[in-house]
């Protein structure tokens, strides 16, 4: 070991483990962890340091003296560079494994939860090209690569279509090739971003908030249905429709083309006005016989193959017999509560965003489904010992809450009613743990089943059921 600048430098350190966020672990000779980017469990490096915090470090593999047999060649030109797909260097059966060891690790040392014997996770038929939406950002002053800058070559094109550089909230990455969506997305952002280029339609400056082009969002479902909706920052007539309509001739299997004028200083859309240029406001996606309108500003989980499989576990959980009220909170679209609705007597749906509701009533009655009900508000405020009486005590709840878990309001209501099956989705089993140990003194979980909706990242789903003592 020597020391050099207030950093450190371990040598011939092996990768013993992942981490959260893809991050990879391995231990320092005095014992503290050091957490690692771009490398695989079994690898033995050379390990810089950086940042120094009290009990861990963070560092940089310098130098791999011994390649991990978990390892795989990444496909992507891009990887290590972008920040997304921080596994696309291992095996996607090591994935697998990984993604499952996190999930029980997270319910035992966070909630400290009795377990049943866990049923093994499931993969991802497709582990390349399997988004439904994929959202880009523009820049007038795009990422240079270290492999650029050391060239000393000038680049007078500066423009970039493509992802944010992690923790630099004003760097992008331009992009070529993406392998998350299939074509013609990769065809639809890179003729965007050189036609606008060749026609000095600015694009946006994050630092100094100025230029015309700000995002672009591309959903392209199972029924070959395409949206893509562009958010502009100012508001310019003649160089938006110039552009769109081109997109518009270009791509004719655009269904719904969609765009924003946003000059707020953020880029978030669910307060601004979505106008259609062409075609319809929405796509639909098919499954198992229902058709789902998903608009710009909707929720749908965006890999739709690995959804239908989701599902599908979901409605084994609840075990339905046909009698039953189901509450189905953070419901998004309606898509669960409408797959599970013919085997209920009804179904109550809660979200917050309204678009979705209203897609969601929308794709009720267009599937001539009768018995849902869908509300909007905030969950904490809606799910009411009121709302309950007017609704009916729920037999069976399905939860889906966003990455934080639930609200605690939510939880003692779920507590007060005592449903006899509860099914616990979530996109984030450290929050899961967290809130079924507020449980477990009512509850006993039953089942316990990770899914794989992300592959060649750290992210899984966990399907929990849990029964009343």
């Amino acid at each position: 070991m020597s020391r050099k600048k207030k950093s450190y430098l371990f040598e011939n350190i092996e990768v013993i483990d992942t981490a959260a966020k893809g991050k990879s672990v391995a231990k320092a000779p005095d014992g503290r962890v050091i957490f690692l980017s771009n490398v695989v469990p079994g690898d033995i490096i050379d390990v810089q340091t950086g940042r120094k915090r009290k009990s861990y470090f963070e560092g940089k593999a310098i130098k791999i003296h011994k390649f991990s047999d978990k390892r795989t060649k990444p496909v992507c030109d891009y990887f290590g560079v972008c920040g997304g797909c921080k596994w696309q260097n291992m095996k996607y059966e090591e994935q697998l494994a990984y993604k499952q060891k996190e999930v029980t690790n997270n319910l035992i040392r966070i909630g400290h939860l009795d377990l049943p014997k866990i049923t093994p996770i499931l993969g991802c038929k497709e582990i390349y090209f399997y988004r439904n939406k994929m959202e880009f950002s523009f820049s007038d002053s795009r990422w240079l690569t270290y492999e650029e800058i050391e060239s000393g070559k000038e680049y007078d094109n500066k423009n970039a279509c493509g992802f944010h550089i992690p923790r630099m909230w004003d760097k992008i990455l331009d992009i070529d090739k993406c392998h998350l969506q299939e074509d013609p997305s990769n065809d639809i952002r890179n003729s965007i971003r050189n036609f606008a280029t060749e026609n000095n339609i600015s694009f946006f400056n994050p630092r100094n908030q100025h230029g015309l082009l700000r995002t672009l969002m591309i959903r392209i479902v199972s029924t070959g249905e395409i949206m893509v909706m562009v958010q502009f920052f100012e508001d310019n007539k003649e160089k938006r429709e110039l552009l769109l309509n081109y997109v518009a001739e270009k791509f004719p299997q655009i269904t719904s083309l969609q765009y924003v004028i946003n000059n707020k200083g953020n880029d978030t859309i669910y307060d601004q006005e979505v106008i259609v240029f062409k075609g319809k406001d929405h796509i639909v996606e098919k499954m198992e016989g229902l058709l789902f309108k998903i608009s710009a500003k909707s929720f749908y989980q965006t890999n739709s193959a690995q959804a239908y499989e989701l599902y599908k576990i979901i409605r084994d959980f609840a075990n339905l017999t046909g009698n039953e009220i189901v509450y189905d909170l953070y419901t998004g679209t309606g898509t669960i509560a409408q797959f599970v609705a013919k085997k209920t007597k009804k179904v109550v749906g809660i979200e917050s965003v309204p678009e979705a509701i209203s897609d969601a009533k929308i794709n009720a009655k267009n599937n001539n489904i009768d018995n849902t009900e869908f509300f909007v508000g905030d969950m904490a405020k809606v799910f009411t010992q009121e709302f309950i009486t007017q609704n009916g005590i729920p037999n069976v709840i399905i939860t889906d809450p966003p990455r934080d878990g639930m609200h605690k309001k939510v939880i003692e209501q779920i507590l007060n009613i005592l449903p006899q099956r509860i099914v616990y989705v979530s996109c984030n089993s450290a929050t899961q743990a967290r809130d079924l140990a507020l449980m477990k003194d009512y509850y006993t979980i039953v089942k316990s089943q990770a899914i794989d909706m992300f592959p060649q990242t750290h992210h899984v789903e966990n399907v929990v059921l849990l029964e009343k003592h």
